[in-house]
């Protein structure tokens, strides 16, 4: 039997909702694109001297967003295209569930200007990969230089809105442009990146986010972004 849906949070023709993204995603149908920015599987210890002046480390090991995801709630049923992030550990297997997912895919790469000077028994994380997978008709869309594989810039801070995790503007704009149709999905929004790049592109989102904190802080960017949008208009 499926869970009831919880009650969703409305800004405008944006839908928020805090729950568990593996039983809400499947209950939303169909939107053009999913946009994934789930918990990473990697080691989150380590760091040596580092990881003291460092507490994003701790944070996300207490968020468990150290912990990897499942791949299930990739799906080609319910999007015509799927960007998803994830650790260098982890291309394998989402490599291989987009090959017999998909029509096709590609490799990209965010470069980060600023990465953390830790390697702990890996290389250092100066790139963050993400794959664009995508069904037939939901090709990349965007100019030539939208259409690079690799973006550069900074990273977040911590203190910008308490996540340890939170993709910078430039990073979610771009992936926004590139995907096509009218309707976006997160199912990991966290604080709401994903969404704020989808109401300034005039793309309808729907987020889902399980931390009741980082939630509240994505209504609230959604909202100021919307309104700013409005006010635009």
């Amino acid at each position: 039997m499926t869970a009831p849906l919880p009650d969703a949070v409305c800004i405008g023709p944006h839908r928020l909702w805090l729950g568990d993204a593996y039983t809400i995603r499947p209950q939303l149908g169909w939107f053009d694109a999913d946009v994934l920015d789930p918990p990473y599987l990697f080691q989150a210890s380590g760091g040596g001297a580092f990881r003291a002046r460092r507490p994003h480390l701790d944070q996300i090991r207490e968020e468990k967003l150290d912990q990897g995801f499942d791949l299930g709630v990739v799906n080609p049923l319910l999007c015509g295209a799927a960007i998803v992030f994830c650790h260098n550990d982890q291309l394998p297997d989402v490599l291989d569930h987009c090959r017999g997912s998909f029509h096709r895919f590609a490799l990209c790469v965010w470069r980060k200007l600023t990465p953390m000077p830790v390697a702990n028994k890996h290389y250092q994380p100066e790139i963050e990969t993400y794959v664009h997978a995508w069904a037939r008709g939901y090709h990349p869309a965007g100019d030539l230089a939208d259409l690079k594989r690799v973006i550069e810039c900074r990273s977040r801070a911590l203190k910008d809105f308490g996540h340890p995790t939170v993709k910078p503007d430039i990073v979610m704009d771009k992936i926004i442009r590139n995907v096509r149709g009218a309707t976006v999905c997160d199912p990991f929004m966290g604080t709401g990146s994903t969404g704020v790049a989808c109401i300034k592109a005039g793309k309808i989102f729907a987020g889902i986010e399980h931390n009741p904190q980082h939630f509240e802080t994505a209504v609230r960017r959604c909202t100021e972004a919307y309104e700013a949008m409005r006010v635009a208009a």
